[in-house]
């Protein structure tokens, strides 16, 4: 199956569409001829200006004042990608690098960019043959967008230089020239700027986090509703008449979700001699649903971004305009992720209390959900584990977006740090999987003691458990419980969320 690159731009679920179908990309008619039409108009603006524009006949950020000759262009572009991939840390995931490459095709096809048709197709080849580029998580300040990233990106898809993984091994990206007959591209003039300028890694992040929200948000409702069972409480706080009188769209999406998944169940419609839950049950639509519209809004600014040329300046040819401006800034981003980040940490809050009512002698479950207390532990230390990586997630969410240091002699005083707010927040999306891993441990678990009750849980709730218990065992007597956590977080990474 083949996406066609194309001025249409990209949806999320467009995105999801091709990475889960391995989709080969191509560049469509309308983009060539963008692509085209944008390097033609640059080579004969070029022929014509006498004045200085900036990145294409001078030097970039502070040395912007200095002009260079024709004869030097090339070397000048060259000399960017090299000198600014700086990148180090920890390794950049290889799908979100080769997301990156997506993104990066793609803001080239909208024609602002100047580049060559050929620079275009390499990273395009480099995707379907997945070729890899080593990327390094740190070292961009989110403006002149994310340079030392992008740096990494390009130099050994475009240039011939440095690591890729290919066939699944690091290697010299030389072996693979060889082995494609690939030659490194001669850039012309404004492509090194095209290739570093952009949003393409804090963008990269924002989608595979907001593919994973969207993942975490539908499954922290199955485990609600099922941890809504196991404790015995209520479903009033979820009928649709009481959210009606506070319309919040998450919210009434929760609890429309938690009435479904719990439909049929003999626990829930049993009588009750508790009045009130919890918060952590009776404030989950608010909870989640606020949870969901966050990530419905992230999701309108990433889209919007991913359809926008970020790079610097903007060729213009219909209004015969080289204009340099600040579109690689990624405060609309930084913002957000920051935001996302809040968002899905709350899930991982409100999870991990539920996990401790579970564990709280209460409604008639056992000390720490298992027979013998005081000889057994049970499961005491699942919820130290939930308690420590969601203590770990609030630090995770401090923003990043309010920071800035300045760079390059003050020419660039403000910035975004927006790659930071990406990966923390990748970080937070991986911490709050393992949290409702644990939460979905613990209520099977107590679920397994109503059934000791001779009571069942709706249809879909005893299916869910069913399938876990495939792989997660109940708990009779202490036994080694990191086993049972890793494979209930596999669990969730396999199950099917429609």
């Amino acid at each position: 199956m083949i996406h066609y690159i194309s001025t249409e731009g990209l949806t999320l679920k467009k995105i999801e569409e091709i990475i889960n179908n391995k989709m080969d990309l191509a560049l469509g008619e309308d983009a060539i001829a963008r692509i085209n039409k944008c390097r033609d108009y640059l080579n004969a603006k070029m022929e014509t200006q006498k004045e200085p524009i900036y990145g294409v006949t001078t030097g970039f950020g502070s040395l912007c004042n200095i002009s260079i000759s024709k004869e030097e262009l090339s070397q000048l572009q060259k000399n960017l990608v090299m000198s600014h991939a700086c990148g180090v840390g920890d390794e950049v995931p290889r799908e979100i690098v080769k997301l990156m490459l997506l993104l990066k095709v793609q803001n080239f096809s909208f024609g602002y960019s100047g580049v060559q048709l050929e620079t275009a197709q390499r990273l395009v080849d480099c995707y379907n043959s997945d070729i890899l580029p080593v990327v390094y998580q740190q070292g961009s300040l989110g403006a002149s967008g994310d340079l030392c990233p992008l740096a990494n990106l390009m130099l050994p898809s475009v240039l011939g230089m440095g690591e890729v993984y290919y066939k699944g091994v690091k290697t010299d990206v030389s072996n693979v020239y060889i082995e494609k007959g690939w030659k490194p591209i001669t850039l012309q003039s404004k492509e090194g700027l095209a290739l570093l300028n952009g949003t393409q890694f804090m963008s990269a992040y924002a989608i595979w986090n907001l593919l994973k929200a969207q993942r975490l948000s539908k499954q922290a409702d199955m485990i609600l509703a099922l941890s809504l069972d196991a404790f015995d409480g209520r479903i009033e706080p979820f009928y649709e008449s009481l959210h009606k009188v506070r319309p919040h769209k998450g919210q009434l999406d929760t609890a429309a979700a938690v009435r479904k998944y719990t439909e049929g169940s003999e626990i829930i419609s049993r009588h009750k001699e508790h009045v009130q839950d919890p918060y952590s049950f009776r404030c989950a639509p608010q909870v989640h649903g606020a949870a969901k519209d966050t990530i419905r809004y992230v999701a309108s600014v990433v889209e919007t971004e991913i359809n926008s040329t970020t790079d610097n300046p903007i060729v213009l040819p219909d209004e015969d305009m080289v204009i340099s401006g600040g579109h690689f800034h990624g405060e609309p981003l930084a913002m957000v992720l920051d935001f996302l980040a809040i968002a899905v940490a709350e899930l991982g809050s409100i999870s991990e209390r539920r996990c401790y009512q579970l564990i709280d002698a209460k409604r008639g479950l056992p000390s720490f959900l298992v027979a013998k207390p005081g000889l057994n532990s049970g499961f005491m230390i699942p919820q130290y584990a939930a308690a420590a990586i969601v203590s770990q997630t609030k630090q995770y969410c401090t923003p990043a977006s309010v920071d800035s240091i300045p760079s390059s002699q003050n020419q660039e005083d403000l910035v975004s740090m927006g790659a930071n707010a990406a990966t923390k927040c990748y970080k937070v999306m991986e911490n709050v999987e393992r949290v409702l891993a644990i939460e979905l441990f613990n209520a099977a678990q107590a679920l397994d003691f109503r059934h000791q009750e001779g009571l069942k849980s709706s249809p879909f709730i005893e299916n869910m458990v069913s399938e876990l218990r495939k792989t997660v065992p109940f708990v009779e007597i202490d036994e080694i419980m990191y086993k049972h956590i890793h494979s209930s977080v596999r669990f969730l990474q396999a199950m099917e969320v429609k």
